[in-house]
């Protein structure tokens, strides 16, 4: 079951989903959407072979990160983005993470994303760039986020190797 405005409005002033810092212009007809951080991380153009299994991998070798509150996003690069806000899911919901939809009609990509229940933090996301350059700004809305209500409990809810992250979390090595 989708969450409706209603739903969401009702799950936000219980308390059951947090949402910081919270505005209300992020509430849509049927989900979140959650605006741009000014934190950005560049995938390298390289040919030296990460190992994500060896936990002493320099990621700044694979990775350009800096903050801006203006930015490009260049033809068919990769970029590691984050949100504004930070999110508290409850452990009966889950949520799936979309580009809105003027951003996917400008070419830019994400790849599938989900929010576990039971996750806290702000969310990484990655952009692939469009066929030309678009500037983006941070606090921009740009992420639709649609939230679902499992058929009950996640009992087991995530405390993975991300939770709590703020800002752009690159990759955490070894892989396990």
């Amino acid at each position: 079951m989708i969450l409706s405005d209603f739903d969401l409005w009702n799950y936000i002033r219980s308390g059951r989903l947090i949402v910081e810092p919270f505005s209300e212009e992020i509430v849509r007809e049927n989900g979140l959407d959650l605006r741009l951080g000014n934190e950005v991380c560049e995938l390298l153009d390289t040919n030296e072979v990460l190992d994500p299994y060896n936990e002493d991998v320099d990621l700044s070798r694979y990775y350009r990160c800096w903050k801006a509150d203006e930015f490009v996003i260049h033809p068919y690069r990769k970029y590691l983005l984050t949100t504004i806000e930070y999110l508290k899911v409850p452990p009966e919901l889950m949520a799936f993470v979309e580009l809105r939809s003027t951003f996917a009609r400008l070419g830019l990509f994400i790849p599938p994303t989900i929010i576990d229940g039971g996750f806290e933090g702000q969310i990484t996301v990655e952009v692939q760039g469009s066929t030309f350059p678009v500037k983006l700004r941070a606090y921009t809305r740009f992420l639709h986020v649609v939230f679902s209500k499992v058929t009950s409990p996640i009992m087991k809810p995530y405390s993975g190797r991300y939770q709590g992250q703020r800002g752009v979390r690159l990759p955490k090595l070894p892989v396990t």
